[in-house]
């Protein structure tokens, strides 16, 4: 009896949907657009953690900030090392300059995006609240922009490597794939380009050269350093010495 009903809900479906052809009218198989919408969602996670999990052992080959470069004309320089060739200078001079709670947090300083928040309510507009995670999200996988969809991909891929990759390897990511400006992508091109040495000969002076342009590096130079840039670095080489003894680079470097 039950498979006769069900049989019989079936035919009265079909002649609807034929009616509805017959009639012109718009007609959406909603439970297909359903399964439809849902396939394409799982394939989009499936094949973003898959990526994430590559990115966990083989390097970033390239980002689209590379590619935009090389588009306007510039010559992109982008030489992969391990972070045990990147001088611990620059782990500190970055997580003193970009990201202080750097080994404390799980991709997002709450702190900072409530302060963000309060000035945005006070009407000064939005500031920078960004993490060294979040900045690695956005460079490995996605674009620069401000657009509402490419922050919450930025924030779904910083949860994504926060549990897949180790904080080592978030620092590796982000110090080979950061923008030093003039086509120079990762510590190696940048030391080579600004200093004439590898990453790993960077000295405590050098690096913070370099963590000071960071926020705009095809605005300011590291090498010559102009007086805002050095008045930076000196600040950022006081707050390494913080890092250095109150342990917050202890999740990279020990």
């Amino acid at each position: 009896m039950a498979d006769n009903k069900g049989a019989i809900r079936r035919r009265a479906t079909a002649r609807k949907r034929q009616r509805r052809r017959k009639s012109g009218a718009l007609y959406l198989d909603w439970p297909l657009v359903g399964k439809t919408v849902l396939r394409l969602v799982g394939g989009g996670l499936f094949l973003s953690i898959l990526w994430t999990v590559l990115y966990l052992v083989v390097p970033v080959p390239g980002t689209t900030q590379m590619g935009w470069r090389a588009l306007q004309g510039q010559e992109v320089r982008h030489d992969w090392v391990p972070l045990d060739e990147i001088s611990p200078h620059l782990v500190r001079a970055v997580i003193a300059s970009e990201d202080s709670k750097f080994c404390q947090h799980f991709g997002f300083d709450m702190e900072q995006i409530r302060l963000a928040w309060k000035d945005v309510q006070a009407g000064s507009g939005w500031r920078g609240a960004s993490t060294i995670s979040q900045q690695t999200a956005k460079n490995a996988f996605l674009w620069n922009g401000r657009d509402p969809v490419r922050k919450l991909a930025e924030a779904y891929f910083t949860g994504l490597e926060e549990l897949i990759w180790p904080k080592r390897r978030v620092m590796e990511v982000y110090l080979n794939v950061a923008e030093w400006g003039d086509g120079l992508f990762g510590a190696e091109a940048a030391a080579q380009g600004r200093f004439g040495k590898s990453a790993a000969e960077l000295t405590a002076y050098e690096a913070s050269l370099l963590a000071a342009v960071l926020p705009s590096p095809n605005k300011w130079s590291a090498n010559p350093p102009g007086p805002y840039v050095s008045r930076q670095a000196g600040t950022i080489r006081a707050r390494m010495a913080v890092v250095r003894n109150e342990g917050l680079d202890k999740c990279v470097l020990d």
